[in-house]
């Protein structure tokens, strides 16, 4: 008793302070019951996240819970170096809770905890400087009538 949402197509991220832009793809989402349990919704599949001014790349894998036990929210991922084959750096936790890196060099760290973390406001550009086709502007009359 589930429902699947396959998402296709690429995100781009800019972090203004560094000037690195970055093309990501998404997880599958589901949303799932079992007969004895409560519906819950996760992410499950392969993302990649590419940054093309550094190299640097990841690839990481979101972990759907097994029928029977196991845990929900798991990810794991490597983060490469440019040109390399090997991963720096795995990284294994829960997306939406504690994430823990394991670095080539020996060392282990929380890599980030997903509950500490503040909430930062989004900066948006308004609506009549967005082009068409940017999420916002195209979904506006959407978002008015649900609201």
């Amino acid at each position: 008793m589930s429902i699947g949402v396959h998402n296709i197509g690429q995100g781009c991220v800019t972090c203004l302070d560094y000037d690195e832009h970055y093309i990501l793809t998404f997880p599958n989402g589901y949303g799932r019951q079992s007969i004895l349990t409560v519906p819950w919704i996760e992410l499950g599949g392969e993302c990649s996240i590419n940054c093309s001014k550094t190299g640097y790349n990841a690839s990481i894998v979101f972990h759907t819970k097994p029928f029977y036990g196991g845990k929900k929210h798991r990810i794991t991922a490597e983060i490469f170096s440019p040109n390399d084959k090997k991963p720096f750096c795995s990284i294994e936790g829960e997306w939406n809770g504690v994430m823990y890196a394991k670095y080539t060099t020996g060392e282990n760290a929380v890599f980030i905890d997903t509950k500490k973390m503040p909430t930062i406001k989004k900066k948006v550009r308004k609506l009549e400087d967005q082009d068409d086709f940017e999420s916002r502007c195209l979904w506006k009359d959407v978002t008015y009538n649900l609201k």
